[in-house]
């Protein structure tokens, strides 16, 4: 596998490599021997950068929230620290997280600091590298909803408070940078802007879903990172497997989708499976596998910062490594935006 691009963060001198290894599975799905082993196996890649949060594992229960950041500590023990580059994520309300904080309430000051310190304890360390709200406090469409209505708007912490109640982290050593997840463009305009006027920490990153089935990034967010110098982490390139062909030859194979049908709504919409068919078509027309299509494609995207990929197991990471890497010549990627043009975001 040739080695990995570094790429900074925003604009600071925070560098990461084109590759991140998610973890969301661990403590669920993925037992944790194997755990360790793709921890392994990821930094003898190059890989040193590793996402978790305090809600993980998914799909998130009372039994398992805390266990992957439990897991990734024990790891992270073992290794010299200056050397992994670890990024979590507090928990916000609107995601019915009863066992986490009584709620937890609201994403203010005294919830990001309580996360913090339960994050730090689990993963055994004094300080992460990289700090992110994981979804906004505000009323907005996420994961799988796709129109927003004024009508739900709730009363919420305001950005400012957030961002001055992060920015006391970072001044007190116990986060390095800070990120959102699963922002929208007039969320990123209010960080930077407020990071700005009143000298706080700029966000280096946003954490959103992207992938064949899913470019609704190039919309609106696209430009707004760009100018406002925000990185991408891209998660789900492989849109919970579907984008591995898996599910096209047997509809319950195992995996997620099939363990927990309530889980992944998004990708219930209509055009999922048609969109799927096509992408995999393609894949064949030009000798590669579905899974090296959605990997390769994801990364070759300007604006991705570095691409999250995940495994249930380390078979599954063995074969997603090389794929990520695969080169998207201009006819291959002519040919998805073809396919996209028909098939718009079926899974938004």
């Amino acid at each position: 596998m040739p080695a990995l691009k570094i790429r900074p963060l925003g604009r600071s001198n925070f560098e990461v490599p084109e590759v991140c290894l998610g973890t969301m599975t661990f403590g669920e799905q993925t037992a944790e021997a194997d755990a360790y082993a793709q921890l392994d196996l990821a930094l003898a890649h190059g890989i040193n950068f590793f996402d978790t949060a305090e809600m993980y594992a998914v799909p998130p229960r009372r039994e398992t929230w805390g266990a992957s950041e439990s897991i990734v500590g024990r790891w992270l023990k073992r290794q010299p620290r200056d050397k992994i580059l670890i990024a979590t994520k507090v928990a916000g309300p609107s995601r019915n997280l009863n066992w986490i904080r009584n709620g937890p309430p609201a994403m203010d000051r005294a919830n990001i600091r309580a996360a913090i310190e339960g994050s730090l304890q689990r993963l055994q360390t004094d300080y992460v590298d990289l700090y992110q709200l994981h979804w906004p406090e505000r009323n907005q469409p996420m994961f799988g909803q796709w129109q927003f209505d004024p009508a739900n708007d709730r009363a919420c912490t305001p950005i400012r408070e957030q961002l001055e109640a992060l920015g006391e982290l970072v001044r007190e050593g116990k986060v390095r940078h800070i990120g959102v997840s699963n922002e929208h463009p007039w969320g990123i305009m209010q960080f930077t802007r407020l990071a700005e006027e009143l000298g706080l920490p700029r966000i280096v990153s946003t954490q959103n879903a992207y992938s064949l089935l899913n470019r609704t990034f190039e919309t609106g967010l696209s430009e707004v990172c760009h100018r406002e110098e925000v990185g991408l982490l891209a998660y789900s390139p492989l849109a919970f497997g579907h984008l591995t062909g898996k599910y096209l030859s047997d509809p319950k194979a195992a995996g997620r989708l099939n363990q927990w049908p309530n889980f992944g709504q998004r990708y219930t919409k209509p055009n999922v499976l048609p969109a799927t068919h096509a992408y995999a078509e393609l894949a064949t027309k030009h000798g590669l596998t579905p899974l090296q299509l959605a990997l390769g494609f994801v990364r070759s995207r300007w604006f991705v910062a570095s691409t999250i990929i995940g495994a249930s197991s380390l078979a599954q990471l063995q074969e997603a490594l090389p794929a990520i890497q695969t080169p998207m010549p201009p006819e291959l990627l002519r040919e998805i935006d073809a396919i996209h043009l028909r098939y718009t975001n079926p899974a938004p």
